[in-house]
């Protein structure tokens, strides 16, 4: 049986899957003459796939939309470069968070035990990450070359809707990781006491979701600032930013159930909000601060909003017509257009 540290508690369930685990164990043959049998693991690209992929297709949008900047003329080509880049990185943020480790991370270096069945203790860097499907466990050696092994390993345990956390915990176990990355990964367990795996999976799924509709509400105002509707698509980024918001207060409840101390001897592992979280609360609030600057421009300085967002002059006839055929100028009483508005409409 693998022994795990600092638990006194262990739940039938776990104690047999142990039980078989360490059958299987002792099948298998020595590598190197060293017991259990641990093949040496190659620490995997620290990026997700899904987080490349992300990156790779927004900065393909981006040298796109900047292969057409040479074409603007004056200094709507400044403004056109600030919306374009503005909006990307709001677009790219909301769906590459999706994917990052690193919602909440932590790490400690200590003295522990390395393997089962053995009381050689090594000094390393235990690294703990939350994501909003996951948990990312490292450990490093420090030096990375102790007791005849190099010492570095990077672990991920999911907990997606198609996926069984419970599964990648004893496919582990079978694999025979080291006790410090076993240790974590069990409080996260659906039978640990500590009550974490369904705080953390509810919260984590629910704050995806909201996540994937402040992605939608993005892609309308987009649409609504091409149009151009600019008081509706400032109010689809404030509903971005909302939902933004939202997606934070839904994955920083679980803190309020408080983690499970994590002792390593006399070192405690005191996870904490990490980059993804802050980028998150940072992008959401520039989504807000733009909202209120469009619709307070919109009020005040209509023309300079229209600069902006570099609208020619056939635009802006095209914009006074469709003022002039809104039912609210009917109650004036008059019968016949301006001057003015007649010879737009000539023109058109």
């Amino acid at each position: 049986m693998l022994a795990m540290l600092g638990h006194s508690w262990r739940s039938p369930f776990l104690t047999r899957r142990r039980h078989e685990v360490s059958a299987d164990i002792r099948t298998m043959t020595l590598f190197d003459g060293i017991y259990p049998f641990y093949p040496q693991r190659r620490r995997p690209f620290i990026f997700d796939v899904q987080l490349i992929i992300t990156i790779i297709v927004f900065l393909t949008f981006a040298c796109s939309f900047l292969l057409i900047l040479p074409g603007i003329r004056g200094r709507a080509r400044l403004f056109w470069f600030f919306r374009v880049i503005t909006s990307l990185f709001i677009g790219a943020v909301i769906v590459a968070v999706n994917f990052t480790s690193d919602w909440e991370m932590g790490s400690v270096t200590a003295n522990t035990t390395y393997k089962s069945f053995s009381s050689a203790m090594v000094n390393a860097e235990v690294g703990l990450q939350v994501g909003l499907s996951g948990v990312n466990i490292t450990l490093t050696g420090n030096p990375v070359n102790q007791i005849n092994e190099t010492i570095d390993y990077n672990e991920h345990f999911d907990w997606s809707f198609q996926d069984d956390y419970d599964e990648f915990y004893f496919e582990g176990l079978r694999k025979g990781l080291p006790n410090p990355i076993m240790y974590i990964a069990e409080k996260f367990t659906s039978t640990s006491p500590c009550g974490l795996y369904m705080q953390y999976r509810l919260s984590g799924h629910y704050a995806s979701a909201t996540m994937w509709v402040a992605f939608c509400a993005w892609l309308i105002s987009n649409v609504l600032f091409v149009m151009p509707a600019f008081v509706y698509g400032a109010y689809m980024l404030l509903v971005t930013a909302a939902f933004m918001i939202f997606s934070l207060l839904s994955f920083s409840t679980v803190r309020n159930v408080g983690i499970c101390p994590i002792h390593f001897g006399s070192a405690v592992l005191h996870p904490d909000f990490g980059p993804s979280f802050w980028i998150t609360l940072a992008t959401g609030l520039l989504c807000f601060l733009i909202g209120i600057v469009i619709i307070a421009m919109n009020h005040f300085m209509p023309n300079k909003l229209k600069a902006f967002f570099s609208l020619d002059e056939d635009e802006e006839d095209l914009l006074v017509v469709q003022d002039y055929m809104n039912p609210h100028f009917a109650k004036i009483g008059t019968t016949q257009p301006p001057p003015d508005i007649r010879l737009t409409i000539k023109n058109i």
